[in-house]
Parts: C-alpha cells; structure tokens; sequence
C-alpha cells in the first residue's frame, strides 16, 4: 500500500467513526399525536384571514381565496359569513353541489339571510330544480321584501319556468323600489315583446 492509500483508508474509517458517533446519539422520532391546534396552520387570526381571501376573491384567484376562507373556517367555526363566502367561491367555479353543501351550513346558522337563500336559488334555477329555487326565493321575500334583486332574480325564474306574466310582475316590482335597475328594465322589455 502507498501512502496515499493509507491517508484515504484513515480519512474513511475516521468518517465511519463519526457517522457512527452521530447515528448513537439520535432519537426515535415522537408520535403524532394530532394535537395540533388551528393556530399552528397561521399566525392569523381568523378576521385577518377573511380580508386575505377577499383580496384574492378580487383578483380572481378562487383556489387560493377558498383555501384562506377554508383556514378561516378552521380558527373560527360556525361562522354563516365565512361558510357562505366558501360557498360562493364554490359556485363561481361550478362546483354547485359543493357550493350548496356550505350554503346550507350557512342557512343553519343564519336563517334570515337573504343572500344565502338568493345564492341557493340561483343555482337550484341553474340546475333546473325551479320548486327549490322557488322556495327559497319566497323565504328572501318573507325576510326582506324591499330587495329589488330578489324581485328581479325571482322574475328570471318565472320566465325560465315560461310563467311570463308573473315574471312581468316581479321585474315590475323590482323598478318599484329602483327605477334605475337597467337589467330588469331590459328583462321587462324583452317579454312585453312577446
């Protein structure tokens, strides 16, 4: 053997004796034991990450605006506003049964919202399903009826169902309480054309 040899057959069993030394000294790894609270997702508080996905929901990044409201839904549970904003950005990216799922979480905590109702119409009238839609429509009515939105919505359905004079009568009144609401205007227009 050279001496060359000597030096790297020495370097390598000093190498070993350290790897050795080290691999003594550690430690099984502990058991999770799913104690992790809400707040080991984020250092914010729930209000602070509802402003977060807003300011996503603007810019238009559904993905990530769900999965701050979803962290919301975590820190602060049982929150209508957090679950019907879940809900919404569901439905903006066709995920309608989804969407209804937390609509409804939503309606259990907060019965006499309107938004909640109108929302879930709006895609039972999607889908089709006109008795739902209606039913929902008729409770935003009971809880506000100076809405003109739930008027006009509720005029959309009626026309969708072919029930054109009782949609006339709905646009109307939506332009009972705005004169200035361009798109029931339109909508009313185009069935006294027919």
């Amino acid at each position: 053997m050279t001496v060359f040899q000597l030096l790297l057959l020495g370097a390598a069993a000093f190498f070993a004796y350290k790897i050795y030394e080290h691999i003594q000294t550690l430690q099984e790894p502990k058991e999770d034991d799913g104690s992790r609270t809400a707040d080991a997702f984020s250092t914010f508080d729930a209000t602070d990450l509802i402003e977060k996905a807003d300011e996503a929901m603007q810019k238009g990044d559904l993905q990530k605006a769900l999965a701050i409201y979803s962290e919301a839904n975590i820190k602060a549970p049982n929150s209508s506003e957090t679950l019907f904003k879940m809900g919404y950005t569901l439905a903006l990216q066709e995920r309608d049964t989804e969407a209804l799922e937390y609509y409804k979480e939503a309606l259990e905590l907060d019965k006499s919202n309107t938004y909640i109702h109108q929302a879930m119409a709006s895609i039972y009238r999607k889908n089709g399903e006109y008795s739902s839609a209606r039913m929902h429509l008729n409770e935003s009515l009971a809880i506000d009826d100076s809405n003109p939105i739930t008027y006009y919505n509720y005029g959309n359905l009626l026309a969708d169902m072919k029930h054109f004079d009782e949609a006339k009568e709905m646009y109307k009144s939506a332009l009972e309480l705005d004169a200035d609401f361009v798109e029931a205007k339109e909508e009313l227009e185009k069935l006294q054309e027919k």
